[in-house]
């Protein structure tokens, strides 16, 4: 079997991805996010032409089960921009649901993600092609736990990469814990994401030297340590001999982030941000990190 990236249209040989923002939002609703959501067609469609203007050719979306993924819009969007999409099943922190969506899902939560990995979200005819799940700020409590036994158990049963999203880019050694030591997820199927906002260069490189995918994601958000501390992060990791695990990624969470409401937006990324690394990294590895490297992180052998 050939491993392939399932976006939104179809299953993709990892060389035709091109360049990846590997994380990203087009969709996204959450109560702990009032009056902020992405849940704008024309806007989604226009921020992922502006993404295409700048030379991106395929975006992966983290948003996880209900948290307003707009499943059904995804494959017009990739079909009128051109751009590959990459869907997510998953589920977020507790704080981003309601007590009575978490009770719905208890006790089948590994069939819902495998489900949506294999058969289809709803009625959509989309299938997901990564499993996202979370944990807390320096720590993984009962909630993180049982979704990151459900996403290993999906793991196993699909090979789908599993996202964590990383409170504030802290607990990395812990989700290695769990998921690759506890779990027997292989590390070269986790990506941590956020690192970037914890510049911790130690637990960065440990994380690397565990076979995990590193995401450096959210350039947008200038009140974390981004910009100005990620291409001294990125190229520590790459001298150190990982330049292989290293991903980028966009990550615009918010309405008014979008660069078609005002802020950098997914645009950011490749306009402001890879110049910035191809300064300190040169352009071929950067290369690398926008093309290669999403292609195996997110490549399967799909049963």
């Amino acid at each position: 079997m050939v491993a392939r990236v399932r976006t939104v249209l179809a299953d993709v040989h990892p060389d035709d991805l091109g360049v990846c923002d590997a994380h990203d939002h087009l969709f996204l609703r959450s109560p702990k996010l009032p009056g902020r959501e992405l849940d704008d067609v024309p806007a989604a469609r226009s921020e992922l032409a502006a993404f295409r203007a700048t030379g991106g050719a395929s975006l992966v979306q983290w948003t996880p089960y209900g948290m307003g993924r707009r499943t059904a819009e995804l494959p017009a969007l990739s079909s009128a921009t051109g751009v590959h999409v990459v869907c997510a099943t998953g589920l977020h922190q507790a704080a981003h649901y309601e007590p009575e969506f978490l009770d719905a899902v208890r006790g089948r939560l590994a069939h819902v993600f495998v489900s949506e990995l294999t058969t289809g979200i709803g009625g959509s005819g989309v299938r997901a092609g990564l499993i996202k799940v979370a944990g807390g700020f320096h720590a993984l409590d009962a909630h993180a736990r049982w979704t990151m036994a459900a996403a290993a158990e999906a793991h196993h049963e699909t090979g789908a990469p599993i996202a964590v999203h990383l409170e504030h880019g802290t607990g990395a050694l812990d989700v290695i814990d769990l998921l690759c030591d506890e779990l027997g997820v292989p590390p070269h199927r986790v990506i941590l994401g956020h690192l970037n906002r914890s510049p911790d260069g130690v637990v960065q490189r440990q994380a690397a030297e565990a076979g995990c995918y590193l995401a450096f994601d959210g350039p947008s958000l200038a009140h974390h340590a981004t910009d100005w501390r990620m291409p001294d992060a990125v190229k520590a990791l790459a001298d150190a001999g990982f330049g292989h695990r290293l991903l980028l990624g966009g990550d615009t969470v918010v309405s008014g982030a979008r660069s078609v409401d005002g802020g950098p937006g997914m645009p950011y990324l490749l306009r402001r941000v890879r110049p910035r690394l191809v300064a300190a990294l040169g352009a071929e590895l950067v290369g690398h990190i926008l093309t290669r490297n999403p292609g195996r992180a997110f490549a399967v052998d799909w049963p």
